[in-house]
């Protein structure tokens, strides 16, 4: 199993002062997802949760959606050429009869902002496909100051970015704060499919009552991840993109950005926060 992190030789410049020291850096290494045995993509991913990540990227590509359809994932042996396990191969196996939809198709449509195609037939992909329609979940209802204590918790709980610096990082609470996991990762992306695939093993979807709150932006993916997910409600300390903002509309998700300090802006499926009656307003 490779490490979280690596040692790298580092000259740091202080104050005009040259000195050389070690320095501890995230590692990066691509695990390549086999589906039944056929290769289906590739991630570039700090390795450890490699089963849920393989996992929780099933679930957003619409192959998962309950902890039955999984039979097995493994690493994949001899995946170099002399017969060495990189531990950067996985293989999920599915539920002998479930229906394997053309994944190729569906990704060229909907599933990554990497792709460079989004627009209505991205946003009508997503709605149509996921299992859990976030509309069709019992109501949720968030109090503003709840969330805007959760970027200091999730930041509290993040061991690995305190020694790198170079980790993003995406964490699960419920609707009264408590945290329930949280997985780091050099890939946000990659942090919650490792958040998704965890709770499809424990047979846990859809996450239905919970927040998903991510480091840095809310980009189209993380929200489709969301969506596919059952999660009513995704907030981010950055920004959101627009694409983001139109699928969020579009599904009922709740997407809260900029959450910093007591602050936070809120796009999509307001009636999820219990805001007052008087909230000011400008044109």
């Amino acid at each position: 199993m490779g490490r979280v992190t690596e040692r790298r030789k580092v000259i740091r410049i202080r104050d005009g002062a040259i000195s050389s020291r070690p320095d501890t850096l995230v590692t990066e290494e691509p695990l390549e997802i086999r589906l039944n045995g056929k290769p289906l993509a590739i991630t570039m991913r700090t390795p450890g949760d490699d089963f849920a990540l393989a996992a929780g990227f099933l679930v957003s590509e619409g192959v998962l959606t309950q902890h039955d359809d999984l039979q097995n994932i493994v690493y994949c042996a001899g995946a170099t050429t002399d017969g060495t396990n990189t531990y950067n191969v996985v293989d999920v196996t599915t539920t002998p009869g479930l229906p394997i939809p053309d994944i190729t198709l569906e990704r060229n449509v909907y599933t990554t902002s990497s792709c460079g195609l989004c627009g209505k037939a991205s946003l009508d992909a997503v709605r149509t496909t996921t299992r859990w329609p976030i509309n069709d979940t019992p109501p949720l209802r968030i109090d503003p100051d709840l969330l805007t204590s959760l970027p200091d918790r999730l930041r509290a709980a993040q061991r690995v970015f305190d020694r790198t610096g170079g980790l993003h990082a995406a964490a699960l609470f419920t609707e009264h704060g408590e945290l329930l996991d949280i997985r780091e990762d050099v890939g946000r992306h990659n942090a919650v499919d490792k958040l998704i695939g965890r709770a499809l093993q424990n047979a846990n979807l859809p996450l239905s009552r919970v927040i998903l709150l991510v480091s840095g932006r809310a980009s189209f993916e993380l929200a489709q991840k969301a969506v596919m997910a059952g999660i009513p409600v995704l907030a981010a300390v950055s920004a959101p993109s627009s694409l983001a903002v139109d699928l969020a509309t579009e599904t009922g998700l709740t997407l809260v950005g900029f959450l910093r300090g007591p602050s936070m802006n809120v796009y999509a499926g307001e009636h999820r926060l219990t805001l007052e009656a008087t909230t000011a307003t400008q044109g």
